[in-house]
């Protein structure tokens, strides 16, 4: 009774990880606001701080508009990827190919985004951005063919990698102090929005229209956008000059970004040994040391690795990586599950989905009122604690299960994804001067992304390395007459039994292998949680032994 070769679910499964690697909500990258100085002149002096008038939150409510579209893009592209697929004849090994031209641009883009502030100013750049973010989308909508498929989306990805932390930047240079809590929540709230209403959207598009509204969906809110911050958003001089900007560094830095994409992309498929694996890490690695050792020794850093010396923002940092590597998780393995174990339309998919939105956003007003009053400490481990539960609890997911019964785990993730995110974000950015925020935003955004991209070629290789085994065990079981074994398959009892002593026919083996398949890959998404529920208490065991050997640092300085 062998079944069919593992290949063929790893054939099936769309790179949904590097889909889910965006489209997880980016909340509040900067947080506190109230304990953050404010930014001073050459001379020292205390600059006046900005007015909130009905102009500069109109100017905000632009900026968050084009941030809402760029993680919306993402979600919903990923929920349709083999619509896109079918549209233009792409071959299906090269499909994962829109997400990964456009998670790679973005990865480049985001640790960028302090020196293309400081070198255009935030309204060119946050304009620039979302207008090519905008003519990006009507190309991939034009795309006749793979190619200028992957073009396109690399230039929306590099554009939209720069709207984000523009965006909580903002927040920063355009309200005094006494109003950055209130711009901040309701950065953070849309940002939460965007990846809640994402599948449901994806879904609703790919069953109701062609792939290329997936696309062209974003072109109205892009043009008012760009218009509205045109017109609305100050218009602040440059703090840079291209002169400054150290090209060589830039060389290493994508190099580097790059080549770990690619490597993580194909460590989980062909073997972490593998020629093609080893040679972009090891490429990346090189990269990054040169890349790291010219940037420290230079006058004008690309990038303030030196930010990294700052305990808190180290602490921060590494606490955002860790909530990548969980969040990210999340996001691909629920489709995972629902789309190729319970084979639900994309449309199903995102209403389920919707759950763990909606957590998020009852949260959401609590953990904003806990962020200004209770230490971040204890806030991380609440978030990590019941973000691992919840993944704990998804471990004995089976094929079987209603919507219903996948309620709980949701809302447990849910609750905690808030916490999770804004105890990183005070720990790292809380308490740094105004003028340091957009590198130390990119930075921690960077963090992020990368343990989103570790995180998931870690779950993929449990994924593709217990299936073999899992098939296995079943198979042993099966032919051993193990009744739970055939239950757990979905053979039917009476089947089964009249079946037991008798000769296997071809038919039978046919009929039962893609059922043993997929009882192996529902064990395997059970191991991936089981990793992701652990890596969380890990993180927890770190940050609270980080925090009893370094108690005075992880407190604001006065």
């Amino acid at each position: 009774m062998a079944p069919r070769p593992v290949g063929a679910v790893r054939s099936r499964m769309p790179d949904i990880r590097h889909a889910a690697r965006a489209a997880v909500p980016i909340v509040r990258d900067v947080a506190d606001a109230a304990d953050r100085p404010a930014p001073t002149d050459r001379g020292g002096a205390s600059a006046p701080a900005p007015t909130a008038a009905p102009r500069t939150w109109a100017g905000f409510a632009i900026l968050c508009v084009g941030m809402f579209i760029a993680i919306l893009d993402i979600q919903i592209v990923a929920t349709s990827l083999p619509r896109i697929q079918a549209g233009l004849g792409i071959p299906p090994d090269r499909i994962s190919w829109v997400q990964t031209a456009y998670l790679t641009a973005e990865v480049l883009v985001i640790p960028l985004t302090g020196p293309l502030t400081r070198l255009a100013s935030m309204r060119r750049l946050f304009v620039t951005s979302v207008t090519l973010f905008t003519l990006a989308s009507c190309g991939c909508a034009a795309s006749g063919g793979f190619a200028s498929l992957i073009v396109w989306r690399a230039l929306q990805g590099a554009s939209g990698g720069a709207l984000i932390p523009t965006v909580f930047s903002a927040v920063f240079l355009l309200f005094p102090p006494n109003r950055q809590g209130i711009a901040t929540a309701v950065a953070g709230t849309l940002a939460v929005l965007a990846p809640t209403a994402g599948p449901v959207v994806g879904g609703w598009i790919t069953e109701t229209a062609t792939w290329h509204w997936l696309f062209l969906i974003n072109v109205p809110a892009g043009l008012v956008s760009a218009i509205g911050g045109y017109w609305l958003l100050p218009r602040d001089r440059r703090r840079g000059r291209l002169g400054e900007l150290d090209v060589t560094a830039l060389g290493l830095l994508a190099v580097a970004l790059c080549n770990l994409e690619l490597g993580l992309k194909a460590a989980p498929e062909s073997g972490w040994v593998a020629p093609a694996a080893v040679a972009h890490l090891g490429a990346s690695t090189v990269a990054a040391l040169v890349f790291v050792r010219r940037t420290l020794a230079a006058a004008h850093p690309l990038v303030e690795l030196r930010m990294f010396a700052d305990r808190r923002f180290a602490v921060g940092s590494a606490l955002s990586f860790a909530c990548g590597v969980g969040l990210y998780g999340c996001v691909y393995l629920m489709p995972v599950f629902l789309g190729y174990v319970q084979g639900r339309r994309p449309l199903a998919i995102g209403e389920i989905m919707l759950v763990t939105g909606l957590a998020q956003l009852a949260t959401s007003p609590l953990a904003v009122a806990l962020d200004e009053r209770v230490d971040a400490t204890v806030l991380a481990v609440l978030g990590f604690g019941l973000f691992a539960v919840g993944s704990f609890l998804s471990t004995t997911q089976a094929a079987s299960m209603d919507p219903g019964a996948l309620v709980v785990p949701q809302i447990v993730r849910g609750l905690s994804i808030m916490f999770c995110l804004l105890a990183p974000t005070r720990l790292a950015l809380g308490h740094l001067a105004a003028e340091s925020v957009p590198d130390a935003s990119g930075l921690f955004n960077l963090m992020r992304n990368l343990g989103g991209a570790v995180g998931l070629s870690l779950i993929d290789t449990v994924i593709y390395g217990r299936i073999p085994g899992h098939v296995s065990d079943l198979v042993a079981r099966l032919a051993s007459g193990d009744l739970d074994a055939a239950k757990l398959v979905g053979i039917p009892p009476a089947v089964f039994a009249a079946q037991s002593g008798k000769p296997i026919s071809e038919a039978t083996r046919a009929l039962v292998a893609p059922l043993v398949e997929k009882a192996a890959l529902t064990a395997s998404i059970g191991d991936a949680w089981m990793l992701v529920g652990t890596l969380n208490v890990v993180a927890i065991a770190a940050l609270l032994l980080v925090r009893r050997r370094a108690e005075p640092s992880l407190e604001p300085k006065p």
